[in-house]
């Protein structure tokens, strides 16, 4: 055979090595997209993750804290309308749980139904009241169905990162005992007694004094909640930009002297305190 004819067969098996590797990648595209759509689809109707932003539901809860919300709890909802599945049980009290409201500012937050008009917002809080329950709060005590909740002192201090400190106490809402926090400097916000209507349901912050929660946006919709909190899979104390993790940097000082190592792992939810805490 001829230098050319040599040449010709070389160029000949190049072009099909570069078809071959151009069909494997276009045969690993159908493969791509089914991982992306199983991804979506868990994230729509199983799990969904969630990031603490505010100082709400301390001391249950801290700012920086990443949690997994079960989707299929209460039924997920068919994205881009009211339709709910069935799920496997109602909510429950004492309950911590993702849910979204209409926001349009910093304290302009509404129930999403009573304001379609605007976008929406994921928000976490404690279920506090269930269709049909008489609900009020008056100098930080909860009242259910003309009954306060039991509201024990633990002498504990709880101290937020700008150093404030709060009186630490123990709610018991039915079989779920749990921390919640008074300020002492501020009379927090009364709610006088409001029956919850059918479908809806009352969400509170257990940082009662500093909860901008259902005392002012109402109950809200069945539909619009997204699930109870469960696995903690992540915490650490740092709020700063995506960009900056891609600094090295940012990562080590984050791994070593910002996450909450002993939180990881742990479930949210009501606490295992021993009777009289």
């Amino acid at each position: 055979m001829s230098r050319d004819g040599e040449a010709g067969a070389g160029s000949r098996d190049d072009a099909k090595e570069e078809a071959a590797g151009k069909g494997g990648l276009l045969s690993d595209l159908p493969t791509l997209l089914a991982a992306v759509a199983i991804a979506l689809l868990i994230r729509t109707f199983a799990y969904q993750s969630f990031y603490v932003p505010s100082e709400s539901m301390y001391p249950t809860l801290l700012v920086g804290d990443h949690v997994f919300v079960n989707k299929y709890a209460y039924g997920p909802r068919i994205p881009f309308t009211d339709v709910q599945l069935p799920g496997l049980r109602e909510p429950r009290r004492g309950e911590v749980a993702v849910f979204r409201l209409a926001r349009s500012g910093p304290r302009r937050i509404y129930a999403a139904d009573r304001r379609k008009d605007l976008p929406t917002e994921a928000f976490i809080k404690r279920l506090v009241g269930l269709p049909g329950d008489r609900v009020a709060l008056r100098r930080g005590q909860l009242f259910l169905n003309g009954e306060a909740v039991p509201l024990e002192r633990t002498g504990e201090r709880f101290q937020d990162d700008s150093g404030k400190v709060y009186d630490v106490y123990v709610e018991t809402l039915g079989d779920c005992r749990h921390r919640v926090l008074d300020d002492p400097q501020l009379p927090g916000t009364d709610m006088p007694e409001t029956v919850i209507e059918e479908g809806r349901y009352l969400f509170v912050g257990d940082n009662r004094d500093n909860s901008h929660d259902g005392r002012i946006f109402g109950s809200v919709r069945l539909t619009e909640i997204e699930g109870p909190a469960g696995l903690m899979y992540w915490s650490w104390n740092w709020n700063g930009g995506w960009l900056e993790l891609l600094n090295p940097l940012t990562w080590w000082r984050n791994l070593t002297q910002k996450t909450r190592w002993g939180r990881i792992g742990d479930f949210v939810g009501c606490e295992e305190l021993p009777a009289g805490d």
